[in-house]
């Protein structure tokens, strides 16, 4: 583990004048905004004062080797017609080289000097000019290997914002002169922009003091190496990009005509300071109070976030570490990570410099004196995992209060530790603490090992929790070859953790970034979580529980506001079918008809108000028209009856009758209505073509039981294709192949009439009976004398008829019942 300390360099006694220095200094000390004005060169032997009068400059001389008599002369500018807005070294000067600095004024004239060690002094090479034209005004300028670029206030007639342009010009060093290219205006008729290099790029980003407040939405990016400009946003990236050149001037007002619609739905966040990393990206202090590190294709990761209310004033890049003065503390962190290293309280105020011998060493300029920053390498032993983990529990549970909190005050893992108000963790802290110790093999107390059921329910958490600290403690050691199959274990665990834990704002937010980051490693973790398992034929199994199912059938995105913008990041579901889709397409199906068997089983169930799976799953396909085959499938294992006849249609326009029939004979078994509605278009498809003609048989079996020949006919007559003159009889062969025929009705025809005049079996007993009306079962009359019973029970062979006569109804005209 490193650790810093600050250690000073010099008490600038040893520098030219160091009395009026110190003078010149201390009024400065209190006002950070006059820290703007102090310049120190890269080697540290310079220190230049911008004061409003002119230029001061003081030279660092060893005392060993005192300045010679015959000196140059100092590079104090007093007596110049505009103020100095920018001194810039274009050539640092190692070992007795001179050093070539450009002084550039407001009004366009810049003057190179150099400074040679062995004359002890300065040296006036020449004067030019920047600007074409001699009313124009420098309003801000660097350099970028071997091209000055500036922008300029043009005056105009009108009272405009919009009278600024951005030019450059290339330069060349030669051994007494500098000689100037011509000038080239990259950008004209644009507000006000303050120019930064980095690399090999220019930014082009909004002063503070601009009145457009648009303009502070986007920033723009000059690509000096492939003369091309960009406009960027912080939360949209990349928006265009156009060729520039000496040839082809680009107005400002139509470059943003382009994107003013995505602008006018921006929201990014405001940038309140910015200093350049070296390889092509910034450092940038936002006014949420997070430090971002913008890259080189306009990615923006958050690096820092500031717990207290100081606002960054100095920011500084030294290799892998980022400095920063708020107030009067030093922040030293890891880029990498983002993780603090070091906070150095100052006595006094101070700027950061840097070092060009020393590219990773921090150094401080203050008016005391230079100061350097040492790292101090700790060791290992000294590294206490249960710290980490503690820290990290304080952490976690500082953002889960803060979300549940009704006060508006920002919590801190001070205010956590301090107040004496949150138990739970430090009780877990104290968990994770005991844990470690035995896990190390320390004996526990007796008043320390009482909470061991505790430990044991945990166990499982905390193997999880330590094996992760220790995992992306190897990343951070490891070599390139070692990094993919770490990276892959870290995005597997991290999956695991966040399928298995409440699927919150921030979670989801976290998932969608690994997700975008590491998709391979994405689709690795899920196929080790999920275990897919398909076989030869269309089914697919997992062994995730109940408890991930749940997480993954989430029915909705978790709308996400940051304060800056509204964002809407996936679903798991969502995100399972992405991957699915760019990496084993063809289990996509398999997954949503798996997942719609899991959600009978969970607590998530669809209604009216949840989108169905299928229909979120079909949402994802880019060019739908191009993935007609992925969305047939789809469309088929929902088992919904609107979707199954939906890629019905769509299989009969792709004239797929193989498939059609297929579909056909297997969901017509589903339901009645269904197979109704299947049989109907499949015969109205057979009224307009003959292409289903090797099919009909099985498209005849089809035929639902209620359907009569006249509804057979009416939908084929409804059917047939309009024909301008009727068909004549006798056609020769291959002449009116696509016409409907009684020929081919008559398979169907014959089987619906036979099916109408078969006896229905409820009355087949009835309909083949032997005779007419049934005789009449035998009777035992209550009250008949037992001769009379004898006599029915063995009639005579002479049959006696009975004449009956009904009580309610009267024998009339000799008419008599039989």
């Amino acid at each position: 583990m490193k650790g810093f300390i600050l250690e000073q360099l010099t008490d600038l006694s040893d520098f030219t004048r160091s009395g009026d220095l110190l003078e010149v200094l201390n009024p400065i000390e209190g006002n950070y905004q006059v820290w703007d004005l102090v310049r120190v060169s890269p080697d540290e032997r310079h220190i230049h004062v911008l004061l409003p009068g002119g230029l001061r400059t003081f030279d660092r001389v060893s005392r060993a080797h005192p300045l010679p008599k015959a000196c140059g002369s100092n590079l104090d500018l007093t007596n110049r017609p505009a103020p100095v807005l920018e001194l810039l070294y274009l050539d640092i000067g190692i070992k007795g080289s001179a050093a070539l600095v450009a002084v550039v004024l407001q009004n366009g004239r810049v003057e190179f000097w150099n400074y040679s060690e062995q004359k002890g002094g300065w040296d006036l090479l020449q004067t030019s000019e920047l600007c074409d034209s001699s009313k124009a005004k420098v309003v801000s300028v660097c350099h970028s290997g071997r091209l000055l670029v500036w922008c300029e206030e043009r005056r105009t007639p009108e009272c405009t914002l919009l009278r600024y342009c951005v030019c450059w010009r290339s330069y060349e060093v030669e051994e007494r002169s500098v000689h100037l290219g011509g000038a080239t205006i990259a950008l004209f008729n644009c507000p006000i922009f303050s120019v930064l290099a980095s690399g090999d790029l220019i930014y082009m980003l909004p002063c503070k003091n601009d009145s457009l407040q648009n303009v502070s939405k986007f920033f723009l990016t000059l690509y000096t190496k492939h003369d091309r400009i960009a406009v960027c946003s912080l939360d949209k990236g990349e928006l265009i990009s156009r060729h520039v050149g000496k040839y082809n001037q680009y107005d400002f007002k139509k470059l943003m005509r382009d994107c003013i619609g995505v602008l006018a739905a921006s929201s990014p966040p405001q940038i309140r300071g910015v200093c350049p990393t070296g390889s092509a990206g910034l450092i940038l202090a936002l006014g949420s109070g997070n430090i971002s590190l913008l890259e080189k294709n306009t990615v923006v990761r958050q690096i820092f976030s500031m717990d207290d209310n100081h606002s960054v004033s100095i920011m500084q890049v030294y290799g892998p570490f980022l400095a920063f003065i708020a107030g009067r503390t030093l922040y030293i962190l890891d880029i990498i990570c983002g993780l603090l290293l070091e906070k150095i309280t100052l006595k006094t105020d101070a700027m950061l410099s840097r070092n060009a011998a020393a590219e990773t060493t921090i150094h401080l300029f203050s008016g005391t004196g230079l100061y350097s920053v040492k790292v101090t390498h700790q060791e290992p032993s000294a590294i206490k995992p249960d710290t980490v983990l503690a820290e990290f529990v304080f952490e976690e549970a500082c953002k889960y209060y803060q979300r549940r909190s009704l006060s508006s005050t920002q919590l801190t893992v001070e205010k956590l530790k301090n107040g004496g108000m949150f138990q739970a963790p430090i009780a877990l802290s104290s968990i994770i603490g005991n844990y470690l110790q035995g896990r190390n093999g320390i004996d526990l107390k007796p008043e320390k090992s009482n909470n061991s059921r505790l430990l044991a329910s945990l166990d499982t958490e905390l193997k999880s929790l330590v094996a992760l600290e220790e995992l992306k403690s190897q990343v951070v050691a490891a070599s390139e070859a070692e990094l993919a199959s770490y990276c892959g274990t870290l995005v597997e665990q991290e999956i695991r953790r966040l399928l298995y834990s409440d699927m919150e704002a921030d979670n989801l937010l976290y998932l969608n970034y690994i997700f975008r980051t590491f998709s391979s490693e994405f689709w690795q973790a899920l196929q080790s979580l999920f275990q897919f398992h398909c076989n030869r034929e269309v089914s697919l199994s997992t062994g995730v529980p109940p408890e991930v199912w749940k997480t993954v059938l989430c029915p909705a995105a978790i709308s996400v506001n940051n304060g800056q913008q509204q964002h809407q990041p996936l679903p798991v579901f969502e995100l399972i079918c992405h991957s699915l889709f760019r990496f084993q397409p063809k289990w996509l199906p398999k997954f949503v008809e798996l997942a719609q068997q899991q959600s009978g089983t969970t607590s998530w169930k669809d209604n009216p108000e949840n989108t169905p799976l299928y229909k979120r799953a079909l949402a994802l396909l880019p060019n739908r028209g191009e993935k007609l085959g992925l969305e047939v499938e789809l469309l088929l294992c929902s088992q919904r009856p609107n979707a199954i006849m939906q890629a019905f249609r769509i299989l009969i326009e792709q004239r797929q009758w193989e498939q059609v029939t297929n579909v056909a004979k297997h969901f017509s078994q589903q339901s009645p209505l269904l197979n109704k509605e299947i049989f109907t278009t499949i015969l109205s498809e057979v009224s307009q073509h003959r292409d289903l003609d090797p099919y009909l048989d099985l498209l005849w079996s089809l035929c639902p039981e209620d359907m009569t020949v006249t509804s057979i006919l009416n939908i084929v007559l409804k059917s047939l294709p309009p024909s301008d003159k009727q068909p004549e009889p006798f056609l020769p062969s291959g002449h009116g192949a696509s016409q409907m025929t009684v020929g081919v009705l008559k398979p169907l025809l014959d089987k619906v009439l036979q099916r109408e005049t078969k006896p229905r079996e409820g009355y087949a007993d009835i309909l083949h009976a032997s005779g007419f009306p049934p005789p009449t079962p035998p009777r035992v009359r209550k009250g008949i004398p037992s001769s009379v019973a004898e006599s029915e029970a063995h009639p005579q062979t002479s049959e006696p008829v009975f004449k009956l006569q009904p009580a309610n109804l009267p024998a009339e005209n000799g008419f008599v019942f039989l």
